[in-house]
């Protein structure tokens, strides 16, 4: 077993049983023993990380010391001008190179200040960052101006007094999130409901400065963290995190558009050691009653010795006067810290840490919001988990799982798992609260709302052309996440809730797994109508699921688009119009109090009534969508709005009724 370990130490069901028959031993004791290892492997890493941090943090704060030092000792303070060390005289724009280069800067550093100064350099005073006047979403002191998404349209044109302060805020930020990442008791406490590390407010301003000036009045401060294992090597992650396009990619399921404003610096020697660039993203959540996020930050990359950091910071804090836009969400420091661990995988700690202003949620989405599990570390990382093992199994020469129906080919395999891929990433885009999208709010038959949006498809080969209608709702149902997801992805239960299977017999024809939890997988389903004169149907089914969030996402599809797929086809040319649901778990009613664990780093948050109802809970998403018609000229007809509300109406009572919800 020790053998194996080292060769694989997440081995899969079907590897145990071979072991346990192997060894003549019970396949529990088999499962348990790898765990056990597992546990013992991750203590001793996370003892040895903790010391090699803490040595790392002492250099970093002395570079940082020696670099503020060396500043202060460089800037005339009368007039801001660079001098030399004896007479005070002006020192010309050449000699401020080798100025800097003596001070012994980090590459990134000197790539970012010693080209690129032109003629003098103002005195940065040290309280720059930290005396601004407290602002508010309502505040006379910030313009509404323009949206962040306009702001992002063009370039910083920074002033060389704003380029140090871009250095001084990133190198800080840096700073920070290595700190925080390796904290233990009493910084971070750990949620026992949800499993969530949460950072403890207090303590966090006893222990740091707000290095992006005061909080905005009315902002909810959020502030997570996660630490997993993910099965992709640290440099190409890094790789992913700055490259713009690569990580809206990774993370299509949250982000709704991303760009780089600008690159202020590359690393001297690797590129990513050092990178700094400007970014706007929109984040988004799988419905359309959370508010999507726009933020506008810095991110900064370093490696260091054999880890690696990614820091994200606001950077409205270099001006005066910001437009409220950029308050509305501002991330302290965030990121996160990796590790090169054994084949192939990284160890990664995540911190997302913001304030931002939280107007606009439904109120069932308020305790999930503002306990920070919406958009927190967990949903970042499971996010990243899942993505990097779907890359892995595309990767794949061979079935990821034994349970898999076998495909013809390899390239058959792959093309179902891109369709499946887009079709999900399209449900999530179009399901959001995307800036793009206008959706209206209407009545259903009960006291539910739903939303409705009308969507153009123009020369788009993977939707079909015409007018589409849209349409969501929300609502909390009092089964856990799991059971509800486990429910809507078994094909078995399909007919309990899917009116357009008609009652017929629902058979799936092809699984492929996308890893080794169960449910993460693509499934197509052959629908025999109960009818002898009818002909059958092929829906294809993705299904996903971590601890934050799960999606059952489905089509119809053609029967010889997706034959054409299975022999390796491209599985762009197939049009689809994707339904489906979105599962997040409830936070609603939860009174966390904490108790104080003498054996562990954390103190713990447990809540009153913990095996309540209302800690088995999940905020359920539906959204379905039909094309109304082929012309994009035609409007929309009440007939249209009311067949998709009674779809809508009758899948949640059918859901209910399955699930004893009523």
């Amino acid at each position: 077993m020790e053998r194996m370990f080292k060769e694989c130490p997440h081995p899969d069901e079907k590897a145990r049983a071979e072991l346990s028959k192997e060894l003549n031993l019970d396949p529990r004791q088999v499962k348990f023993w790898f765990q056990n290892k597992r546990t013992q492997m991750k203590t001793q890493q996370e003892r040895h990380d903790n010391n090699y941090l803490r040595n790392e943090n002492d250099k970093l704060r002395a570079e940082i010391k020696a670099l503020k030092d060396a500043l202060k000792q460089a800037v005339c303070s009368k007039c801001g001008m660079l001098t030399n060390s004896s007479g005070g005289n002006q020192v010309s724009p050449e000699d401020q190179r080798s100025l800097v280069d003596t001070v012994e800067m980090d590459a990134e550093v000197l790539n970012l200040l010693g080209s690129q100064f032109v003629q003098t350099v103002p005195v940065v005073p040290s309280n720059t960052l930290n005396g601004l006047i407290q602002p508010s979403f309502s505040s006379n002191n910030s313009r509404p101006g323009p949206s962040v998404a306009e702001i992002a349209a063009h370039p910083l044109c920074l002033t060389d007094s704003e380029k140090l302060m871009v250095v001084e805020l990133a190198v800080a930020a840096m700073e920070e999130l290595a700190q925080i990442a390796q904290a233990v008791e009493p910084l971070w406490m750990l949620d026992l409901n949800s499993n969530i590390e949460i950072l403890d407010k207090q303590e966090y301003q006893r222990q740091f400065k707000n290095i992006i000036g005061p909080t905005v009045n009315g902002a909810t401060v959020e502030a997570t963290r996660e630490t997993d294992m993910v099965m992709m090597d640290a440099h190409s992650l890094i790789e992913t995190f700055m490259d713009v396009d690569l990580w809206a990619q990774m993370f299509s399921l949250i982000i709704s558009r991303a760009q780089r404003v600008e690159t202020l610096a590359t690393g001297s020697v690797d590129p990513l050691d050092g990178a700094m660039q400007v970014v706007y993203a929109e984040l988004q959540l799988p419905t359309p009653f959370i508010p999507t996020r726009e933020v506008y930050f810095l991110r900064y990359s370093k490696r260091l010795e054999h880890q690696w950091l990614v820091v994200d910071i606001c950077v409205d804090s270099l001006r005066a006067n910001p437009p409220l836009s950029l308050l509305k969400c501002r991330k302290r420091p965030s990121g996160c810290v990796l590790e090169q661990t054994a084949n192939g995988y990284s160890k990664i700690t995540w911190v997302e840490h913001v304030e931002v202003d939280n107007i606009g949620v439904h109120p069932i989405y308020h305790s999930l919001v503002n306990s920070g599990m919406g958009f927190g570390a967990q949903l970042w990382v499971g996010t990243l988990q899942r993505q990097c093992k779907l890359i892995a199994n595309l990767l794949a020469k061979r079935n990821f799982s034994s349970k898999d129906t076998v495909l013809s080919n390899k390239e058959g395999r792959a093309s179902m798992l891109k369709l499946a891929e887009r079709m999900s990433n399209n449900f999530c885009a179009g399901v959001s609260a995307a800036t793009k999208h206008s959706w209206i709010t209407l009545s259903g038959s009960g006291t539910d709302e739903f939303k409705v949006v009308i969507r153009e498809s123009i020369d788009d080969p993977g939707r079909p052309p015409g007018v589409v209608l849209s349409a969501a709702t929300s609502l909390r149902l009092p089964v856990s996440p799991e059971r509800l997801f486990h429910f809507l992805c078994d094909h078995n239960c399909r007919t309990e809730w899917d009116i357009l299977s008609n009652m017929g017999m629902v058979e799936e024809t092809v699984h492929v797994s996308k890893g080794d939890s169960f449910g993460n997988s693509v499934s197509l389903l052959k629908v025999n109508s109960p009818s002898s004169g009818s002909s059958s149907s092929l829906i294809l089914q993705d299904c996903s699921s971590d601890k934050s969030c799960s999606l059952v996402v489905y089509a119809l599809v053609d029967v010889d688009a997706m034959k054409a797929v299975l022999n390796g086809g491209d599985p762009d040319a197939v049009t689809l119009l994707p339904s489906g649901f979105a599962i997040l778990p409830d936070r609603h009613a939860l009174s966390p109090c904490i108790n104080h664990v003498r054996n562990s780093g954390y103190r713990k948050l447990s809540s009153m009534g913990h095996n309540s109802e209302n800690s088995h809970a999940s905020l359920l998403t539906m959204a379905f969508q039909i094309l109304v018609d082929h012309e994009l000229s035609a409007k929309l007809s009440l007939e249209s709005v009311a067949t998709i509300n009674n779809l809508i109406s009758s899948t949640v009572t059918r859901i209910k009724r399955a699930l004893l919800c009523e």
